[in-house]
């Protein structure tokens, strides 16, 4: 199948996945200091994490234009599409916008849409997905709803060592969030089903954090051998590889993919962040 898949700047691949997935990236911008950035390859995890670190100010981000999601419509004889959730962005809406704009000005063709419902390496394993599914050779109305059911099944949970960016830019309540960090809470967060963040857990102390993390694995979604689990990281390699071996001792997952966080996803995960999703 001659395809495309189109993704957002907030889904971060390996290099092994990245090389063997036919996708297009539109990128976010990223206002730091009232300075803007394109979302690209250039501007990684490690860049925004220090302009982070230096600014007072909530950091903005905005999402891709219809115009940018109408250019990588063009490739591919059958396109897909995977945004971060339409609760947390426009993005959703932006690639709708572009595919009306396609239809209307150039040849019928396939687009489809994906609401992620989630982010990061959420987004990054339903590329995975769909990726398996043109292999297997499932027809375009099986893969959308093959696709569909993956994301309800999907779970993501997290654990972030700071929740400044998530207060700043309104993704979790001043309240909650000032109450954690004023107590050296680290809360083990987690999607609700419909896209936005809420709070399962909480611990004192980062490795006991992530150890409940790995323990609501069970309580939180469906654990198969038959599925993959995905772990982003935002600067921190050793505490991915601790999370993958807790996850190692306690399930039986197919496989285990670690990326890293770049731009969008590195603004929210901020230093040290840990993402998982299956």
């Amino acid at each position: 199948m001659d395809y495309n898949i189109v993704v957002g700047s907030s889904c971060d691949f390996n290099d092994e996945y990245g090389d063997k997935i036919n996708y297009s990236t539109v990128p976010f911008t990223i206002t730091i200091d009232d300075e803007n950035y394109r979302d690209d390859e250039s501007f990684t995890g490690k860049k925004i994490v220090e302009k982070m670190k230096n600014s007072a100010l909530a950091i903005k981000t905005a999402c891709p234009s219809p115009n940018e999601f109408l250019e990588s419509y063009k490739k591919g004889e059958n396109v897909f599409v995977v945004t971060i959730s339409s609760k947390l962005s426009g993005t959703y809406n932006s690639a709708i916008t572009a595919k009306n704009m396609y239809l209307e000005q150039f040849e019928n063709k396939f687009i489809h849409i994906f609401d992620s419902l989630s982010a990061a390496i959420a987004e990054t394993m339903i590329v995975i997905k769909i990726k398996e599914l043109i292999d297997e050779e499932n027809s375009l109305n099986e893969i959308v709803q093959k696709v569909d059911m993956y994301i309800k099944e999907l779970r993501t949970l997290f654990v972030l060592e700071k929740l400044d960016n998530l207060i700043k830019n309104g993704r979790m309540s001043k309240l909650t969030g000032k109450f954690a960090q004023f107590l050296h809470i680290k809360p083990i967060l987690s999607e609700d089903g419909s896209g936005e963040i809420k709070m399962i857990d909480k611990s004192r102390g980062t490795k006991s954090a992530l150890k409940k993390l790995v323990d609501h694995i069970a309580t939180q979604g469906v654990v198969s051998e038959n599925k993959k689990l995905g772990i982003v990281h935002c600067n921190d390699l050793d505490k991915a590889l601790f999370v993958k071996k807790l996850i190692e001792d306690k399930y039986n997952f197919k496989e285990i993919i670690i990326t890293e966080a770049n731009g969008l996803s590195a603004v929210y995960s901020d230093d040290g962040g840990i993402i998982i999703a299956y």
